[in-house]
């Protein structure tokens, strides 16, 4: 019986976790929003540089614009993740022109995010990065299996993308990863790498780190012998916690007041 069905004891809040979670904040501008999604977008860019996610040009992290449906911001082509700053963040639209930033779309950002965003309406926001982790798991043709509470988060919610025609520069490819991905959590491209999305910024980059300690640590235990998975029910019943949204948004605040007292300057905004 889960706690939702019983009377709360005095030490559990009143969320679905049970965890004193407060609420993603609402605002009332689109302005406001605006704003808070971009230095969101800025924070995450710096983590993604800080805990090793960068390869060269490759990887991005989008966010839907809250007041233009066929506009994303994302971060701009050849601009390090451990330099971005809210002044470099671009907006494109559906066709590919950047209607705000001074800097040029990486293709592959394009095709892919722009394809999320039209196909999958609740991803707020997505995230790629070329992991080494994600990338190991890819070759292998798996997905993660739930060996414990983290990776419990993508029980039946996440997909292995096989097919293969070189870079994604393509709007043709950039559509099949998104339908493909369809109302999924993640999707692993083999030879590539991966992509997660959610309701919000945070909640996307929360599932990125979540699902790539996840394949270290299944990798990790395959290499010392066979790792023992949970039960469909133990599944299901770990993924309804660990996989809950607004744990997931939470997670990424922690993460928020990590890298804004390291690195402040991302805010700047000219």
């Amino acid at each position: 019986m889960s706690i939702t069905e019983t009377e709360r004891p005095a030490y559990l809040a009143d969320t679905h976790t049970g965890l004193p979670i407060p609420s993603e904040p609402v605002f009332a501008t689109h302005e406001e929003t605006r704003r808070h999604r971009k230095q969101r977008l800025a924070a995450a860019l710096r983590l993604f540089g800080k805990y090793g996610f960068g390869e060269g040009i490759s990887g991005h992290i989008s966010v839907r614009d809250p007041e233009h449906e066929d506009r994303f911001w994302v971060n701009p082509f050849g601009v390090s993740f451990n330099l971005v700053r809210v002044a470099d963040l671009i907006c494109v639209d559906s066709a590919g022109n950047v209607v705000e930033g001074r800097h040029r779309v990486n293709p592959s950002a394009f095709v892919i995010h722009s394809a999320i965003h039209e196909l999958a309406p609740g991803a707020t926001a997505a995230a790629h990065g070329h992991t080494a982790h994600s990338r190991a798991l890819g070759a292998l043709g798996l997905l993660l299996d739930p060996i414990d509470q983290e990776s419990a988060a993508f029980y039946n919610r996440q997909v292995l993308y096989e097919e293969y025609e070189g870079p994604s520069v393509s709007a043709e490819l950039g559509r099949d990863i998104a339908e493909k991905l369809g109302d999924n959590r993640a999707i692993l491209l083999r030879h590539h790498g991966l992509i997660t999305v959610g309701g919000s910024l945070d909640e996307a980059v929360h599932w990125f780190f979540t699902y790539d300690s996840c394949a270290q640590v299944q990798l990790l235990a395959r290499a010392a012998g066979t790792p023992k998975s949970f039960t469909h029910e133990q599944a299901v019943a770990a993924g309804d916690g660990f996989g809950n949204e607004q744990l997931g948004w939470f997670s990424f605040q922690l993460l928020w007041d990590e890298i804004i007292r390291e690195q402040p300057d991302f805010l700047e905004e000219d």
